[in-house]
Order: structure tokens, then sequence, then C-alpha cells
């Protein structure tokens, strides 16, 4: 009982999912699943779920796991002529249809997830309105107004740094240079971002930063707070025709694990009926068929270049 409502959870988390996922076949630029992906990732609420949402992932594979291996030793002799029962396919495949599963999760998770962790690097984006703010873009428009580049003002800054001995406002000559030059890295990011058109068509985003531009602003900028860009890391993966192959099996093998599953969850529950048990297997269809079609469309689509 305990499986059919941890999979019950499960169902409906796909379902939000896939809806989710849908967003990145709009064109849009990403405001939309960038909106959705910067909520999901900067509310405690979600995040607190987040930890829920693996948690239970977790207890689903080692309770099935477990029933598995109990339901095997309660009849360690296997019977002798095959078993000639009605059960469906799907049903006698969910054990090895979860491990293949478990399996391309952890593909899935190194794609996008293990992204946001920070342990396989991707692309991020930042809030322009965090760098507009910054240190470094007034010292950009300073160096504008001064008719310089920012190297050039740094140069200059660093020369008139020279001629206050050892230190500046209670801070150290070199403490005070390391951070200026700090802000010129800053800085050259707003102006590659801007000189290579890598900004959101609302404005909202800086676009396309490498994984060093990430840990330079974490370390210099905490509070600009770089997000994974899960909307061009899906969009350019999904051109690849290896991927996309990879990730339509992985959809065929949770089509076989939903298609028992739906059912199932119902039938353990109790809540199956000789009187609406064919309305719970139609609406069991065509929930796994909406759920993997809308997954599938994702990849499909983009690979097409639609």
């Amino acid at each position: 009982m305990l499986v059919a409502l941890v999979g019950g959870f499960l169902l409906i988390f796909l379902l939000f999912h896939m809806t989710a996922n849908l967003f990145i076949l709009r064109h849009d630029d990403g405001q939309w699943y960038s909106a959705f992906t910067h909520f999901m990732g900067t509310n405690w609420v979600v995040k607190i779920f987040e930890i829920v949402l693996l948690g239970v992932i977790a207890l689903h594979i080692l309770l099935t796991l477990w029933l598995a291996l109990t339901n095997r030793m309660a009849r360690p002799t296997r019977y002798h002529q095959p078993s000639k029962s009605k059960t469906h396919t799907t049903s006698k495949l969910m054990v090895w249809t979860g491990i293949l599963i478990f399996a391309c999760l952890i593909f899935h998770f190194t794609d996008f997830y293990f992204v946001k962790l920070g342990w396989v690097k991707g692309e991020y984006m930042v809030k322009t309105e965090k760098l507009q703010e910054s240190e470094a873009a007034q010292m950009q428009q300073f160096a504008m107004q001064m008719g310089m580049t920012p190297e050039e003002l740094l140069q200059e800054m660093e020369a008139e740094a020279a001629n206050y001995g050892n230190e500046i406002d209670g801070q150290s000559t070199k403490e005070y240079i390391d951070h200026l030059r700090e802000q010129l890295e800053v800085s050259n990011i707003l102006q590659r971002a801007y000189g290579e058109g890598n900004i959101s068509d609302d404005g909202k985003w800086i676009r396309h930063l490498t994984y060093d531009d990430r840990q330079l602003l974490r370390r210099v900028m905490p509070e600009s707070d770089p997000e994974p860009d899960f909307y061009y890391m899906a969009r350019e993966k999904f051109t690849r025709p290896y991927i996309v192959i990879v990730y339509l099996i992985f959809f065929a093998i949770v089509f076989m694990h939903l298609r028992h599953a739906f059912p199932s969850a119902f039938q353990t529950l109790g809540l199956n009926n000789y009187k609406y048990n064919n309305l719970i297997e139609v609406l069991g269809k065509i929930y796994t068929w909406v759920v993997i079609l809308g997954f599938a469309a994702v990849p499909i689509l983009v690979f097409l270049g639609l």
C-alpha cells in the first residue's frame, strides 16, 4: 500500500513535470520556462518539496526492490511449469523497467539536476538588473564617460592607487587593486553579453554564461546568484541525435512502467470495482499516452527545429 501511495504521488508529479516541459516549445526566448525554473529554484516551499520528492523516489525504489526480493525468497523453488496466468507483461517487467528507469534518471540528472548542484558544468544565466546595479557596471559606465575602456580605467586607478602608499580607506593597496581586477572581470561579462546579444528578449536575463563566469559571480557578487539556463541547455542538447534517441528509449521504458502502475495503484488501495474497472483501465491508458507523448514531444520537435 505504501508503494501504491508513493507511486500515486509520482504519477501526479510526472503530469506536472510534463506540462512544465512543454514551455520549452514556446518560441519566446525561454521567457516562460526561465520564469518557471527561477520560481522552482528560489521558492523555499519548492526547495522543501524537492527534498521530499527525491526522498519519495528513493523510498519507491527501495520498497519495490524489497518487495521483489521478499516475494522471491518466499518461494525459493521455482514452479516446474511456466505460469499460465493472465498477468499483463508490463506487470511481470515492473522491477526490471524500474531498474532501467533508475539508470536513465542518473543520465537525466547528469544532464540537468547535477548542473544545478554545481557537480556538472553547464550554461548559466543571471538577472540583468543584478549586474546593472553592480560596482562593475558603475566602473564600466564611468570608463565610458572618461572616454576609456574599463581596462584603461583600471590601469589609471592602479597608477593612482600607488600614490596612496600601503592603504586606501583602511584597505591594503593590493587588496584594493585585486578587488578592482575582479570588478573588471565582471565588467567584461557584461560587455560580452551586450556585445554578443546574450540578453533575453524581455531584457531580464543575461544568458550563455560559462561555468567560470558562474564561479566568478558567486565569489565576487554572491547576491547575483547565477542560475542554470535550462531552456538553452535543453534546446541545445536535443539537437544531438544520440541524446534524442536515448531519451525516447527512456520514455518507452517509462511507458511500460506506467502502463501497469496506474491501474495497479487503484487495485492495491482497494479502489477498484467491477462497475468501473474498465473506466480505470481507460483512464490509465489516456494518462500514460498523454504523459509519454508530452515528454517525447519536446526532444522530437526541438530536434526537428520546431
